[in-house]
């Protein structure tokens, strides 16, 4: 088993604790941490449990937690029963996404609060007018900055020139780019499958 350092611990304890911030309980946030900088990426439940000192049904509780948002996801590599968890490798960019697209939904929600205060002061709505012009600003700007940053990561995968084990998702049959999780005897994990990624407000 490969023993953290005190530097890599903390690491993962501020992730957790910027997630608990987000309502996220610590242990998934830390279950997160270790994710990020595990050698290999792929850590079993056993391995997660050694490493972050909790029992295996936290981390069980934990997995379940995450791995439907799709920034964790679960593999299983070829000839072996035992499922290992790792940072999905556009996990990152599909939860930032999902948080995006849920600026219209609020912005539409603060018109309706707008349209009920219709007979009100300008005093009384202008909390609410606030809220609601950041939103539009959001909505309107946050598409063209996506494309930017697709854009850019696409430059970085394709501009490596360094060939890379793909991986293969069960459900969308496509290959994904950039993935540096190939099992020691060649052959790539297949995740278990991807969920829909909950996010707060932008």
């Amino acid at each position: 088993m490969e023993i953290p350092t005190d530097a890599e611990l903390e690491f993962v304890d501020d992730v957790a604790v910027f997630f608990a911030r987000e309502g996220m309980p610590l242990i998934a946030g830390r279950v997160i941490g270790w994710l990020l900088v595990s050698d290999p990426p792929e850590q079993s439940a056993a391995q997660l449990a050694d490493v972050l000192r909790v029992s295996r049904s936290s981390i069980s509780s934990a997995t379940r937690l995450l791995t439907p948002s799709g920034l964790v996801e679960g593999v299983r590599r070829r000839g072996e029963r035992q499922e290992y968890f790792r940072i999905a490798p556009d996990g990152w960019s599909r939860m930032l996404a999902a948080r995006y697209a849920k600026t219209a939904a609020f912005r539409e929600i603060t018109e309706a609060g707008l349209r009920a205060l219709a007979g009100s002061s300008p005093e009384r709505r202008e909390r609410l007018d606030n809220v609601h012009e950041l939103y539009r600003f959001l909505e309107r700007e946050l598409p063209a900055l996506w494309q930017r940053w697709e854009a850019h990561r696409a430059r970085r995968i394709t501009g490596d020139g360094a060939a890379r084990p793909r991986t293969t998702r069960r459900g969308d049959g496509g290959d994904a780019p950039g993935d540096d999780s190939a099992t020691p005897d060649g052959d790539s994990a297949t995740p278990d499958g991807d969920g829909d990624i909950p996010g707060g407000d932008a």
